[in-house]
């Protein structure tokens, strides 16, 4: 640390991008939750062509997505706002919203946490009930913003709608904010609430079901004045925030929903197999509305589980805080084949181990 750091920021706690770049070359990468495709080839074709006029700048409105996503979900373009990421929207939304403080659950997206520490939000945990969020446990947040993450992660288990709304009616003066990373894979959108209520925000991202982690491209969906005092964020400090390429990649994603659409059906049919071949080897497998898996095994140690993958060059999630997880692991699910291999080495770590 510098002499020249603003005091502020001396005791911040960065996002752990530990294992998720450059030198998890030449694994199977199991850990970070990306789809195991590639882009669309529609995609990949828009932004090539949208390169050709990198000489001027974006349109910082990212009009053609909006106008795509508007007619998707039967809202208007000005209900949207877009982020380098679903990460930036939320930095969007704790730097517009978080006044009177913030409530996540206790364990979720560590993202929330460390956001609410970087812009001084006060901040309650609430304690999930069986891995599960329980909306009576979010009764009178007192003007807090809410964040919910449907599917949680990494405990992969989604909220059904009624229980969001649950959370919204029970919280008259809160901002609900309902972040939607891994809906695709088999949660229920909240978007249908929207025209209900307009304390409600929902994120998402082109990270996951649509191949684009890479791209850095995400969304927010709300009303018109909420979108507003968004807008008027992003565009004090980053009015060209999506670039070009990305902006051209997102489009040609969203006008490739078939492909979209057979890469979650495979991931999904994946994910299905592997907890059953998991819990037949003594796993403990939460049910999973994501693109991955978050299990304990019955006698080995969830430490003792990723380091021996890690020797097999196969790299999953483990994670030592809270307690209550320290068991388990963040299983992403890759390609068939991927999972096939990760399945034979855990056989055979299993049997060693019980042996």
């Amino acid at each position: 640390m510098s002499k020249f750091l603003h005091t502020k920021y001396s005791s911040l706690t960065p996002y752990d991008t530990s294992g998720e770049v450059e030198s998890m070359k030449g694994y199977i990468r199991l850990n970070t939750n990306e789809s195991p495709f590639p882009p669309s080839p529609l995609a990949v074709e828009y932004s090539h062509r949208a390169s050709i006029g990198l000489n001027y700048y974006c349109d910082p409105e990212c009009s053609q997505l909006a106008a795509k996503i508007a007619e998707m979900y039967s809202l208007k373009p000005s209900q949207i706002v877009f982020g380098n990421g679903s990460d930036e929207i939320l930095n969007f939304l704790f730097m517009a919203f978080c006044e009177k403080g913030a409530a996540f659950p206790n364990i979720t997206y560590s993202f929330y946490k460390i956001l609410a520490k970087f812009h001084g939000v006060d901040c309650v945990t609430v304690p999930l009930k069986g891995f599960r969020v329980d909306p009576s446990y979010y009764r009178d947040m007192r003007g807090r913003t809410i964040f919910i993450a449907n599917p949680n992660a990494p405990t992969s288990l989604a909220m059904s709608l009624s229980d969001i709304e649950a959370v919204i009616t029970s919280n008259p003066a809160s901002l609900v904010v309902v972040d939607e990373a891994y809906v695709d894979f088999g949660a229920d959108s909240a978007v249908t609430l929207l025209p209900k209520y307009d304390s409600l925000v929902i994120t998402r991202t082109f990270s996951k079901s649509r191949s684009l982690a890479g791209a850095r491209l995400g969304w927010c969906m709300t009303s018109e004045e909420l979108a507003a005092d968004i807008r008027n964020i992003k565009n004090t400090l980053t009015p060209y925030n999506i670039n070009a390429m990305t902006q051209a990649a997102g489009l040609g994603a969203l006008e490739d929903e078939e492909y979209t659409r057979r890469n979650i059906d495979m991931i999904r049919r994946v994910r299905d197999n592997t907890r059953t071949r998991l819990q037949e080897m003594g796993f403990e497998v939460l049910d999973s509305s994501a693109n991955f898996l978050f299990a304990k095994h019955g006698s080995i140690s969830g430490e003792k589980i990723f380091s021996s993958l890690k020797k097999y060059k196969i790299m999953i999630r483990h994670f030592s805080n809270p307690p209550a997880i320290a068991d388990y692991n963040r299983i992403t699910i890759g390609t068939p084949e991927q999972m096939q291999m990760f399945l034979e080495v855990v056989k055979g770590i299993t049997e060693n181990e019980t042996e």
